[in-house]
């Protein structure tokens, strides 16, 4: 088994060989991301230095990370604090943007809350992300335009649940699918958020020539997913860790595709440079579409394997009485769209995926609660 520098390693020499044109494009430039201590800024800010350390041609990119670190500051980030490349900003994005920003000619917000259980605990909190945080950093795209250095790229990431329990005949599903979203359910706080956070902006785009775009993520997973997120891998994992029996709180029946976060990664920095204004693109993988009882099956496997796991599969009902309303029975996607215009190609498969994930969570078994 490999050390988590091995792992690191081979992951973001994955991601800066997937998006060598990408991120060639983006040097010497500012870039911002929200939420950039979370799960995909994990992958987000390391491939940067990776390729300023390996790849730059002497015009580093330059990251400055907005978090208000809800739950702690990550050991991974603050011990990137030394790097010149780097600024760090405490802050809640759903209040105005703090003065003495650098200009900034990327954005990526990213902040969030995509944990259905921390959601539905923190509605409001969700929306007034979603909703405020993106309409301010629109809003400084925009004063940008006229300036020397306007914004090249702006990333709202969106989400796969837009498009709710989607109707038989509809996956694997398209961007062009409307969607089958219950507007005051229990996660209605986030479906609804950033499906109103698409139309800002597409909006933005339209009305004001904005080069905004948006990723739909489907299931990701991966390195960065803090052990105690609460959703279905990160679950799995702690329950191997804690040598007991893995718990499965539904039939097992709900079908899913899961994107590992390198390959996920990779797609969003690929929409942010050269995604359309105004369009929204499928992350995520389109094979295999496998049941959550599956799932468990592969986890339990693969962690025999490596660390001699002895447990098995149990069922057990959640303590939260909302947890599987409006639970979508599939969700797969169609990432045609973003293999054609984008050159978007996911190359990790699952077993390896998770592999690597558990791999990774041996190493980072300890996370803050929400």
């Amino acid at each position: 088994m490999e050390t988590l520098q091995e792992l690191l390693e081979k992951d973001l020499t994955h991601l800066t060989t997937a998006l060598r044109d990408e991120l060639g494009a983006m040097e010497g430039s500012n870039l911002l991301v929200t939420g950039g201590g979370g799960f995909l800024g994990y992958y987000l800010v390391q491939t940067v230095f990776f390729w300023n350390e390996r790849k730059a041609a002497g015009r580093p990119i330059h990251v400055t990370v907005l978090d208000n670190y809800k739950r702690g500051a990550p050991e991974w980030l603050m011990a990137l604090r030394g790097n010149r490349s780097l600024t760090l900003v405490e802050h809640d994005v759903s209040k105005p943007l703090p003065t003495g920003l650098r200009e900034f000619q990327y954005i990526i917000h990213a902040a969030g809350i995509a944990s259905p259980t921390y959601y539905r605990r923190f509605p409001i909190e969700t929306m007034d992300t979603n909703v405020n945080g993106l309409r301010f950093l629109l809003d400084y795209a925009r004063a940008r335009q006229t300036s020397t250095s306007p914004v090249k790229g702006f990333l709202f990431y969106s989400s796969s649940e837009i498009y709710g329990d989607p109707l038989p005949g509809n996956v694997p599903t398209p961007e062009d699918y409307r969607g089958n979203v219950s507007c005051t359910g229990p996660r209605a706080c986030y479906d609804e958020s950033k499906r109103y956070g698409e139309t800002l902006c597409v909006n933005f785009a339209r009305q004001y020539g904005l080069p905004v775009t948006m990723a739909r993520p489907f299931n990701n997973y991966g390195p960065g997913l803090k052990i105690t997120d609460r959703r279905v891998i990160p679950d799995y994992a702690r329950d191997v860790f804690a040598g007991r029996d893995v718990v499965m709180l539904s039939d097992g029946s709900p079908m899913r595709t899961f994107c590992y976060s390198a390959d996920a990664v990779a797609g969003y920095y690929k929409v942010l440079v050269k995604g359309q204004p105004g369009e929204a693109y499928n992350i995520g993988a389109e094979k295999p579409e496998i049941s959550i009882l599956e799932l468990a099956q592969r986890i339990i496997a693969l962690a025999r394997q490596l660390f001699g796991y002895q447990g098995k599969v149990i069922r057990q009902v959640s303590t939260e009485e909302d947890y599987l309303i409006d639970n979508p029975t599939r969700r797969c996607p169609l990432i045609r769209k973003a293999r054609t215009d984008l050159g978007y190609a996911p190359a990790i498969d699952l077993d390896e995926g998770l592999r690597r994930s558990l791999v990774w969570y041996s190493y980072n078994q300890n996370a803050p609660e929400a």
